[in-house]
């Protein structure tokens, strides 16, 4: 059996892509083009998820219950994040477009690229491509700012951001097994 050398801040991301795509029938070249992230990538990232229970024997359906576990639980100590300098960046964690709505803060979060659209204390993304992978899928770039809020936020956000994905995450499971 393979040992598991421990979770890659990148698999965070390609398990929350998948999510984030809402079907079974993906394929590794084009969930690797999706993240410009390479095959073999991927492929190793989807092994060490297998090892660890977040993906299925054939790695191709999400085990929703232990990732969204993992996500409550363990994200924020596997890969803890302390906010950096303020740099140009894409909103993050409470100061998503959508996530902002709800909470007022002087302080934005930023994942840095030079083009974003606003200045904020900087958070490092799961992996270097990932704000080119936001830009195109809205679903996902609010799954992974939910994640940040886990990582970033205070007790208030935090709640509120695990309910939020317990909904995302949980809801589509519940569709395919035809319970309400």
């Amino acid at each position: 059996m393979r040992k598991h050398n421990g979770m890659r801040p990148q698999d965070v991301a390609i398990l929350l892509k998948i999510i984030s795509m809402n079907s079974e029938n993906w394929q590794l070249v084009n969930l690797a083009n999706l993240l410009s992230i390479s095959i073999s990538e991927i492929s190793e990232s989807l092994n060490r998820s297998r090892l660890a229970g977040l993906i299925d024997y054939n790695k191709k359906k999400i085990n929703r219950q232990n990732l969204l576990e993992f996500l409550e639980y363990g994200v924020r100590y596997v890969f803890p994040q302390h906010p950096g300098p303020i740099v140009r960046g894409i909103p993050t964690a409470h100061s998503h477009p959508e996530i902002k709505k709800i909470f007022v803060s002087e302080m934005n979060y930023v994942w840095p690229d030079s083009k974003g659209d606003a200045m904020g204390q900087m958070i490092e993304p799961f992996y270097k491509k990932q704000v080119e992978a936001v830009k195109v899928d809205k679903e996902y770039y609010k799954l992974l700012a939910l994640v940040d809020i886990i990582r970033v936020g205070k007790v208030r956000e935090i709640k509120y951001a695990i309910k939020e994905l317990k909904n995302d995450i949980l809801h589509e499971s519940s569709v395919e097994y035809g319970k309400n």
